[in-house]
C-alpha cells in the first residue's frame, strides 16, 4: 500500500475537511463560552451546531442554506414544545409518536429534506429528559438556535472563501474511484481470476460511482456560478467531469470473454502486458483525482507512454505470431482491446491537461446549454407526500417503524428506570433505517463499535495525565469520527465512543464510571428494539422490491439501446438524448445491484431466488456494456451499410426486452409472445460468409484487401448486435422462470 497516496486522499477529501468544519463548529463554543465561565451556555451552543450540522450535507450551496435555515427553525420549534411538557410523560409520548412520524415521512421528498428531519428528532430525543422552569424553555431553545446560527455562518462563510472546494474534493473521490474500478477490472487478466468475485465488485463499485456522480451533477448542474459564468476554475471543473463520465463510459465498454482469451493467450504473455498498462493508468487516475482535490496542476508520467508503446510492440509481435485463419476472430478483438487501451490512455493525458487550468484548452471545449436535463428537480408538493401514505411505501413502513421503535424505547427506559433514556431513543433513530440489511449492519458496527471505543476511551483516559492533553486527544478523536461518518460507521462509532468518554469525563470526572456504565446499556437496550422492530414492525424486505428495479433497469437499459441503435439507422447522433438515456440507464443498474446486495444480507428466509436475481443482475451489467462498445462505435459513424442489415436485428431485440418487461412485471400471468423474424441468423450468416472471404485470401497471401476494409468496419458492429441479441434472449428466458414461480 502507498501510505503516502492513502494520507494526501484522506486530507484532500471532502470528508475530511467536512470533519473539520463540524469540530470547529461544536468545540469553539464551548471552548470561548468556557473562558468566561459560561460552560452550560456553550454546551447548549454546540448541541443547537451539531444539530444544523446533520442537515449540512453535500450540494448546491442554496440548497445547503435551505436546509440549515430549515433545520434551526425546526429545532426552535420542537425545543420549544419539548421544554413545555417534558413534565408530562404521556404527553411527550404523543410528541414522539407525532413528530417521529411526520420527520420520517418527509423523508420522501430527498435526502437534505430527510437530514433536516433528523435534526428535528435528535434534538427532541435529547431535550426529554431535560426538565427546565417555563421562563429558562425559551432561553434554552434561543440558545439552541444560536448554536445553528453559528454553524450556518461558519459553513457558508468557509463556502465563500472556497467556493469550488468542495466540487473540486467530490469530483477529485470520484476519478479516484474510477481509478479503483480500473484496478477491479484489470483482475480479469489474472490467470486465476474469480470472475464472480470481480462481478460483484465491479457492481458494488459502479454504484458508488453512479452515487457520486449524480452527487455531483446537482452541486454542478444547479450552481449558476458552475453552468453560467464564465470562471476558468468553474469552467474546468465542468470539462474534467464531463470527461470524467466519457472515461468511466469506456471502463465500462471494455467487455470481453475473458476466459476464452485465457485459454487461447495465457502463453502468449500478451493479457499480463494488458494488465500492465491498466495498472500505470490506474496510478494515473489516482494522481489525478488527488491534483483535482487540492487544485494543484499534475503531469502524466513517462511510464504510461512507455508501457502503452511496449504493449503495441509486443502486440504486433503476437498477432503476426497468431495470424491464422482460426484465430482471425480473437485477433479482432484483442486489436478493439488495443484500441479501447489507447483511446483511454489518450484522454488520461487530456485530462492531466485539465488539470492546469489552462484557459485555451478550456474555451475550445464545446459545452451544451441542456444541463437543467441531468438533475431530478425537488419539488416539495403535499401530493408526494399523501401518495406515499400507504403500505406500499419503504417511507410509510420507516415511519411507522421508526415511530413504535423510539415509543417502546421511551416506555422501556422509564420502566427499567435508566438515568438517561434519551440514550436508548438516539440509538434508535441513529440505527434504524429503511431497509433491514443496512440496519443489521449498523446495530452490529454501533455495538462493536461503543464496546471497542469504551476500551480505547479508557486507556486514553488512563495514559494521557493532563487535562489539556486529554482535550486536545477529544479534538483528534472527533475530527477522525466525522471524518469516516459517512463512508465507514464503524470506524466513526469506534472514535465517538472514545471522544464522548473524553467529553463527559472532563464534564464530571466524579460520576465519569456511572455514566459510563448508563451509556453502555442504553447502547445495548436501543439496539435490541431497533433490530427487532426492523425485522417485525412491517418490514421492507428486498424480495418485495427487486421485481421493479429490474423492470425499471430494463426499461431505462432499452432506450439506451434504442438511442444507440437508432444512430446505425439515420447516421445522426443527438448528444443531449443520448447522455440522459446513458445516465438513467447506469443510475437504474445500480439500483438494481444495489437491491441485490442488500437482499444478499437480509435473514435466508426472506431472501427471493438469489441465484437467478443475480443472474439478472449480471445480464442487465453485461447488456449496458455492450450497449456502451456499440455506442463507442457511433462516433464518426456514416451510413456505410444498409440501415437493413440492423434494423432487424433492433427490432428483435426490443421485442424482447419488452416481453421480459411485461412478463416480470404480471408475475405468472399469460403475455402474448411477440413474433420475431430470423434477423440474428441473417446478420450472422451475412458475416460468416464476409469472414470466411477474409480467411480465403489470407490463406492465399492476400493481405490488403476490400473485404479486409469492409470486415474491420462491420465485424465490430455486427458482433455488438449479436451479443445484445444474445443477452436479450437470455433476460426473456430468465423472467420466463421468474413469472412461473411467481416472482
Amino acid at each position: 500500500m502507498d501510505y503516502i497516496k492513502e494520507y494526501r486522499k484522506f486530507v484532500n477529501s471532502y470528508y475530511f475537511n467536512e470533519a473539520i468544519r463540524i469540530t470547529i463548529g461544536i468545540t469553539l463554543p464551548v471552548i470561548v463560552c468556557n473562558y468566561f465561565d459560561r460552560l452550560q451556555t456553550g454546551l447548549i451552543l454546540s448541541l443547537g451546531a451539531l444539530a444544523v450540522s446533520t442537515s449540512d450535507i453535500p450540494g448546491p450551496i442554496g440548497q445547503r442554506r435551505n436546509g440549515m435555515l430549515a433545520s434551526i427553525g425546526l429545532i426552535f420549534l420542537i425545543s420549544l414544545i419539548t421544554g413545555f411538557i417534558n413534565q408530562y410523560h404521556i404527553l411527550l409520548g404523543f410528541e414522539i409518536l407525532l413528530f417521529c412520524f411526520m420527520l420520517s415521512m418527509i423523508g420522501v421528498y430527498g435526502a437534505r429534506v430527510n437530514a433536516v428531519g433528523f435534526a428535528g428528532m435528535l434534538i427532541m430525543v435529547i431535550n426529554l429528559d431535560l426538565h427546565m422552569e417555563n421562563s429558562q424553555v425559551l432561553m434554552h431553545s434561543a440558545t439552541l438556535v444560536a448554536g445553528g446560527c453559528w454553524y450556518m455562518i461558519l459553513s457558508l462563510a468557509l463556502f465563500g472563501v472556497r467556493p469550488y472546494k468542495v466540487i473540486q474534493q467530490a469530483l477529485g473521490d470520484c476519478i479516484i474511484s474510477i481509478g479503483d474500478y480500473f484496478a477491479t477490472r484489470a483482475l480479469f487478466y489474472d490467470k486465476n481470476a474469480d470472475y464472480d468475485s470481480i462481478y460483484k465488485r465491479l457492481m458494488e463499485q459502479q454504484q458508488q460511482i453512479e452515487d457520486k456522480q449524480s452527487l455531483l451533477r446537482e452541486m454542478m448542474f444547479k450552481s449558476r456560478s458552475i453552468v453560467k459564468e464564465s470562471t476558468i476554475t468553474s469552467r474546468t471543473l465542468l470539462v474534467i467531469f464531463l470527461e470524467s463520465i466519457d472515461l468511466f463510459e469506456k471502463a465500462a465498454a471494455t467487455f470481453y470473454n475473458y476466459q476464452s482469451m485465457h485459454k487461447r493467450f495465457d502463453e502468449s504473455g500478451i493479457l499480463e502486458d494488458f494488465r500492465r498498462v491498466i495498472d500505470v493508468i490506474v496510478d494515473e487516475l489516482h494522481l489525478i483525482g488527488l491534483a483535482v482535490q487540492s487544485g494543484r496542476p499534475t503531469r502524466a508520467s513517462r511510464r504510461l507512454n512507455n508501457e502503452l508503446r511496449v504493449l503495441k510492440e509486443r502486440f504486433e509481435n503476437f498477432a503476426n505470431d497468431y495470424r491464422k485463419p482460426e484465430s482471425f476472430d480473437a485477433i479482432v478483438n484483442m486489436r478493439k482491446l488495443l484500441q479501447s487501451v489507447e483511446d483511454i490512455t489518450l484522454r488520461i493525458y487530456t485530462l492531466h491537461h485539465y488539470t492546469r487550468y489552462d484557459i485555451k484548452k478550456v474555451q475550445k471545449y464545446k459545452l451544451s446549454d441542456d444541463y437543467q436535463y441531468f438533475v431530478n428537480k425537488t419539488d416539495l408538493n403535499i401530493q408526494t407526500l399523501k401518495e406515499n401514505l400507504s403500505l406500499k411505501s419503504n417511507t410509510f413502513r420507516h415511519s411507522i417503524r421508526v415511530t413504535i421503535a423510539c415509543l417502546l424505547g421511551y416506555i422501556v427506559a422509564h420502566a427499567l428506570k435508566l438515568q438517561y433514556s434519551y440514550w436508548v431513543l438516539l440509538t434508535i433513530i441513529v440505527i434504524l433505517k429503511p431497509t433491514y440489511s443496512v440496519t443489521r449492519q449498523r446495530n452490529y458496527h454501533r455495538l462493536i463499535g461503543t464496546f471497542i471505543g469504551a476500551l480505547i476511551g479508557l486507556g486514553l483516559l488512563f495514559i494521557i495525565p493532563t487535562q489539556n492533553g486529554k482535550f486536545a486527544a477529544m479534538i483528534v478523536l472527533m475530527i477522525i469520527t466525522y471524518s469516516f461518518m459517512r463512508t465507514r460507521y464503524l470506524v466513526s462509532v469506534i472514535f465517538m465512543t472514545a471522544y464522548v468518554m473524553i467529553y463527559f469525563y472532563l464534564l464530571n470526572s466524579h460520576h465519569f464510571y456511572e455514566i459510563f456504565k448508563s451509556r453502555l446499556i442504553d447502547t445495548t437496550v436501543g439496539s435490541i428494539i431497533a433490530l427487532t422492530a426492523a425485522y417485525v414492525l412491517v418490514p421492507s424486505w428486498e424480495r418485495r422490491q427487486i421485481s421493479i428495479y429490474m423492470v425499471k433497469a430494463l426499461i431505462a437499459t432499452k432506450a439506451y439501446f434504442e438511442t444507440v441503435a437508432g444512430i446505425f439507422a439515420t447516421g445522426q447522433l443527438n448528444e443531449r438524448d443520448y447522455n440522459i438515456r446513458r445516465k438513467d440507464a447506469f443510475i437504474e443498474q445500480a439500483n438494481l445491484s444495489g437491491g441485490f446486495t442488500r437482499m444478499m444480507n437480509e435473514p435466508k428466509s426472506k431472501q427471493g431466488d438469489i441465484k437467478r436475481i443475480h443472474q439478472m443482475v449480471v445480464l442487465v451489467y453485461t447488456l449496458n456494456s455492450h450497449i456502451v462498445s456499440l455506442a463507442a462505435m457511433t462516433k464518426g459513424f456514416s451510413n456505410v451499410f444498409p440501415h437493413e442489415d440492423f434494423s432487424a436485428i433492433k427490432d428483435d431485440i426490443i421485442a424482447d426486452l419488452n416481453e421480459s418487461i411485461s412478463l416480470i412485471e404480471n408475475k405468472g400471468k399469460e403475455i402474448q409472445e411477440s413474433k420475431h423474424n430470423d434477423a440474428p441468423m441473417e446478420l450472422k450468416h451475412e458475416l460468416n460468409e464476409l469472414i470466411e472471404k477474409r480467411r480465403r485470401e489470407l490463406q492465399q497471401g492476400i493481405i490488403d484487401t476490400e473485404t479486409r476494409k469492409m470486415l474491420t468496419t462491420f465485424k465490430p458492429v455486427a458482433d455488438q448486435f449479436l451479443f445484445i441479441s444474445r443477452i436479450a434472449e437470455d433476460i426473456k428466458k430468465l423472467a420466463k422462470r421468474f413469472a412461473s414461480n411467481g416472482m
